[in-house]
């Protein structure tokens, strides 16, 4: 059982795709011996079982109608996390491109986010976890003892998610990153934003382990 200073401790980041929030979290959790939620692998989710059932995804009235439907499991172990839907495991079916072309106006919907919300903060209540998206410090937990919002030159965030996803179209693929950064941060419900409070931390021109380091650092200064 973790017994250091940063068990209860909630580390909230944010900020845009491809800048290594993913990456980052993970590390950190494991780092401390946290737990880890990726809350954009439940919108995710949502969406990946929307297409599923067949819902008009560009109807915000028919995604609302449904949002309570599928159950959703997050795992929180950092070096394993899982995502599940109705008892499956979708943690590969939600990175593929029909899930990523989809998730914008799914997660634009509040009653989606209202469902969600609820089901983060539930994962969360008790500390001891990282927890990566667009509005952890701004809506899902603004009492967070750390909130970081992290960022990337756009070049170098469409090289990252490329290589991530197996791709080789950088242009094409930041395009579609800053189209996601423009919906999210323009929608009504918990648009994408800097938390009050938050450390804005550049990635571009870091190695993964400095920035593992450097959000270390600071949760470890925050617990003490």
């Amino acid at each position: 059982m973790n017994s250091t200073p940063e068990a209860q401790v909630v580390v909230a980041v944010d900020g845009t795709s491809g800048s290594g929030k993913s990456s980052t979290c993970r590390g950190v959790a494991d780092r401390l011996g946290l737990r880890y939620l990726d809350t954009g692998a439940q919108f995710r989710a949502m969406t990946w079982w929307m297409l599923r059932e067949g819902v008009d995804i560009h109807d915000a009235d028919a995604v609302a109608a449904v949002a309570e439907k599928p159950t959703i499991v997050s795992g929180t172990d950092p070096l394993d996390p899982t995502i599940e839907v109705d008892g499956v495991d979708v943690a590969t079916e939600i990175r593929t491109e029909a899930v990523t072309g989809s998730v914008s106006p799914v997660s634009t919907v509040p009653q989606v986010r209202a469902r969600l919300l609820e089901l983060q903060r539930r994962i969360i209540d008790g500390g001891g976890i990282v927890v990566e998206g667009r509005d952890i410090g701004s809506v899902v937990w603004p009492q967070a003892e750390v909130k970081l919002y992290l960022t990337a030159d756009p070049a170098a965030r469409a090289l990252r998610r490329a290589a991530e996803e197996g791709g080789t179209d950088v242009a094409a693929t930041e395009r579609v990153l800053a189209e996601r950064d423009r919906i999210d941060s323009g929608r009504a419900t918990a648009p994408l934003t800097m938390a009050d409070g938050a450390v804005h931390v550049d990635t571009t021109f870091h190695s993964l382990h400095e920035v593992i380091d450097q959000v270390v650092q600071l949760v470890e200064r925050a617990a003490r």
